[in-house]
């Protein structure tokens, strides 16, 4: 296949709200706003930022949980928004999820082996032996016993249904796999064996991921590419080494200073972030991140920052960092002046 596997064109998901006359007059959250972004087979990009960021809902619309307001999700070129049902249901099998919660995203009344095979039964018979064999060689691929399929998931720990979780997603043999916060409610040390079968997985089958998280440990440790969102639109994206080497973003800088690090001695750079994340029912004129960014100038009032892409390839929306008038240089000056 020629292309990145999976193409993200000005994704916007907007939900109404209530208590409107008209469509026209009812307020909307702004849940996702204009997001790009693109996916190479064997490639892991990692979405970050704080709660109701939209992270999520991203995730909803790749798997087409929920139809975009706008834009377009191509998989392998092919706009999913466009399918018909029977077409969608073929096209799924090469997107598959693992969710965050290991338990409430596993039927109960399921074996771990029932649990394994029955997205495969929904495409194809399978007699009793070929179940076996599957859910086997499947719980063996995640570091499982395949006596574990005899077993409910109330009989597994978090870390062993997290796996089951995974095999499952992989019984279809997809191309990609979106993991929502998928080490989130884990200890710290089954987080790291989960993470490390992730990135084996990646290496011996070319799957790509896309990894959501606010934890920016795991994010260094699994990430090729990271983009960073707030309030529903990314504000920067860039490969995973260049982001934390040298944050360009107020607010990716600041994520990343707020970030612990088990080291005492260390001194990294000084968050200086204040107030609340805006409504994004009412969000702020201009950029979002305006009224909590120590940089902002009048113009990061008044106009939306677009991204632009800088020398190393990055994209960055910051009127500040990254102003897409070059020659406006006032707007550089204002800001040096007030980071004194």
């Amino acid at each position: 296949m020629n292309g990145p596997l999976l193409t993200v064109e000005n994704l916007t998901k907007h939900y109404p709200l209530g208590g409107g006359f008209s469509k026209r007059n009812t307020p909307v959250i702004r849940a996702v706003q204009d997001v790009s972004f693109s996916l190479e087979a064997g490639e892991t990009l990692c979405i970050v930022g704080e709660s109701g960021c939209g992270k999520s809902t991203i995730a909803r619309l790749l798997m087409r949980l929920i139809d975009p307001s706008e834009g377009r999700v191509l998989l392998e070129g092919i706009d999913i928004a466009s399918l018909k049902k029977h077409e969608l249901r073929n096209q799924r099998r090469r997107m598959q999820m693992v969710f965050q919660d290991p338990y409430s995203s596993l039927n109960p009344r399921l074996s771990a082996g029932q649990i394994i095979t029955e997205p495969v039964e929904n495409f194809q018979r399978l007699s009793r032996t070929q179940r076996e064999a599957l859910a086997a060689k499947l719980l063996q691929q995640v570091g499982l016993a395949p006596e574990i399929m005899h077993r409910l998931p109330s009989e597994l720990s978090g870390g062993q249904r997290q796996r089951l979780g995974i095999a499952r997603a992989l019984s279809l043999m997809p191309a990609i796999i979106i993991a929502d916060e998928a080490v989130s409610a884990l200890d710290v040390s089954v987080q790291a064996q989960i993470l490390n079968l992730l990135m084996d997985l990646q290496q011996e089958l070319g799957i790509a991921f896309v990894f959501i998280s606010h934890d920016l440990g795991v994010v260094e440790h699994i990430g090729h590419k990271v983009a960073v969102m707030y309030l529903g639109r990314i504000v920067e994206l860039a490969r995973c080494e260049d982001l934390f080497a040298n944050p360009v973003h107020p607010y990716t800088e600041t994520l990343i200073a707020a970030a612990p690090v088990p080291d005492p001695t260390h001194r990294g750079l000084e968050a200086r972030l204040e107030g609340e994340v805006p409504s994004p029912v009412n969000p702020p004129t201009g950029c979002a991140f305006h009224p909590r960014c120590p940089l902002a100038v009048d113009r990061c009032r008044q106009d939306v920052p677009t991204l632009h892409t800088m020398a190393d390839g990055r994209v960055v929306a910051c009127h500040v960092r990254a102003p897409t008038i070059r020659e406006n240089s006032d707007i550089v000056s204002e800001a040096l002046l007030l980071s004194q």
